[in-house]
């Protein structure tokens, strides 16, 4: 008990840091939550190598370490990657499939970070978390000691951060046990890679922003949270071209302030999609009977866009039941 307690003041002692840099940011904060930006354009086509179709496909680091492998190697580890894909076990690969697999790849170093942290939270090691776990590990100390916290800024941090954890923590449970499964975990964790949770980065930006508690985020609210006057100087260049963004792009309605729609469109963009685009491309370019679905041996017979003749060690961890993925 003593090692949790004195990790869950470690934790809250970070977090108190956190909130103290974002409270008087010195450089220029980027809110924008851009999903697959892992991802990124595609590049012009190179149809030797098919880099971009790899890097999507296996991820982008896990395409650098190849194992040098045969054709037939090569194959045989993309038939069992196929099988993972294909979801619903109907032999057929659809885009959308191809896409949420695409998706998920590109946010493995999610999952890993989940992984690494697992068992800082699953006390009892049933491979679930509930809500009482994670709180008595983040919070057991202050929660057992509170009279040492009663007139430090360590007070306030919990007490805001505590409640806004919990309502945190039941918007990723989707079945509403209170216990947070790997997939749970991760989109408490990381909410913003998950479209249910959007709703509340939504809400936690405006709360992190809105100072005077109005429920809106006014120009000065918007450019605090990214530049702090420390020597009552000029405003940067970027600073006066952000209030004209603010005025010109975020305040949709004109009305001098952001609402949580306006906050939404800012921070949450409907940007192109390149996970859907790209499973799109690898569908097009495999699918020899035009049913716009992909067969295992429409695959196999063009492996070389999907892994190349060589296939990474990532390839070999697919065949084997990880819950992380």
């Amino acid at each position: 008990m003593a090692h949790s307690g004195r990790l869950g003041l470690a934790l809250g002692l970070l977090l108190t840091l956190v909130l103290a840099l974002r409270a008087k940011p010195t450089v220029r904060k980027e809110r924008v939550v851009r999903p697959d930006s892992e991802l990124g354009e595609r590049p012009p086509e190179d149809n030797q190598s098919f880099q971009y179709d790899h890097e999507a496909f296996l991820g982008k680091e896990d395409s650098k370490t190849f194992d040098q492998l045969s054709p037939e190697e090569s194959k045989e580890r993309l038939g069992k990657i196929v099988d993972r894909i294909d979801s619903d076990g109907d032999g057929l690969v659809t885009t959308e499939e191809l896409k949420v697999w695409i998706k998920r790849v590109q946010k493995r170093y999610i999952y890993d970070n989940v992984a690494k942290v697992w068992k800082d939270y699953d006390r009892d090691k049933d491979e679930k978390i509930s809500w009482e776990e994670y709180k008595q590990a983040t919070y057991g100390y202050y929660l057992g000691n509170p009279a040492e916290f009663h007139d430090s800024s360590d007070h306030h941090t919990f007490k805001k951060m505590l409640p806004r954890d919990e309502r945190r923590f039941k918007a990723s449970d989707l079945d509403g046990d209170l216990t947070a499964t790997r997939e749970e975990f991760t989109a408490f964790l990381h909410p913003e890679e998950f479209e249910h949770m959007k709703e509340i980065v939504v809400l936690e930006t405006l709360e992190d922003i809105d100072k005077n508690g109005d429920g809106f985020v006014d120009q000065d609210e918007y450019i605090a949270d990214m530049f702090s006057h420390e020597d009552n100087g000029p405003e940067p260049d970027w600073v006066l071209s952000e209030r004209e963004q603010f005025s010109d792009f975020r305040d949709l309605n004109k009305d001098g302030k952001l609402d949580k729609d306006e906050i939404r469109h800012w921070i949450l963009p409907q940007d192109y999609d390149h996970a859907q685009a790209e499973a799109r491309h690898l569908v097009y370019e495999s699918d020899k009977n035009k049913d716009e679905m992909l067969t295992k041996e429409e695959i196999l017979d063009n492996w070389n866009m999907f892994v190349g003749s060589q296939a990474t060690n990532y390839g070999e961890d697919l065949t084997k039941n990880h819950d992380e993925l």
